[in-house]
């Protein structure tokens, strides 16, 4: 499993955060999450620009995983920046969001989400969709 690439968060919410470690934690994969507070921050460091200007852009993360509400670069956005990138334009992405709006996931898929999962609002069903998206999208999926 070492040779696993890494996972973009970029959730606002603290606790949420807090959860999802949690749930990659028991499978021992925490360490492969990189956590952005706001869609700005990680955009810059996928494209090795800002703080992260030092970063070798050509290691790209497997997965991105945005909230929609994010202050700074909204999730939509940084999908939107994500898909006309040459650089990031590949990198699945799933949109894990509390959202229930038809709206919403209609303008993720607009825009290349690869997926759109609502967050599970019982502690325990988050969890285990925290692992099942970890599995399918960073394990099984076969990136291009």
């Amino acid at each position: 499993m070492e040779d696993m690439c890494d996972i973009i968060l970029v959730e606002d919410n603290e606790y949420n955060v807090e959860f999802i470690l949690e749930a990659l934690g028991r499978h021992k994969l925490a360490h492969r999450i990189k956590v952005f507070g706001d869609g700005g921050e990680a955009l810059d460091y996928l494209l090795a620009a800002g703080e992260y200007a030092d970063r070798f852009s050509a290691r790209q993360p497997c997965l991105i995983i945005p909230d929609l509400r994010l202050p700074r670069l909204d999730g939509l956005e940084l999908l939107r920046m994500v898909r006309t990138n040459e650089t990031t334009k590949m990198i699945p992405v799933v949109v894990f969001s509390s959202s229930t709006d038809d709206t919403d996931r209609i303008k993720s898929y607009k825009l290349g989400a690869n997926s759109f999962i609502v967050k599970p609002v019982a502690y325990d069903r988050f969890v285990e969709t925290v692992t099942e998206i970890w599995f399918c999208w960073a394990i099984q999926n076969a990136p291009p």
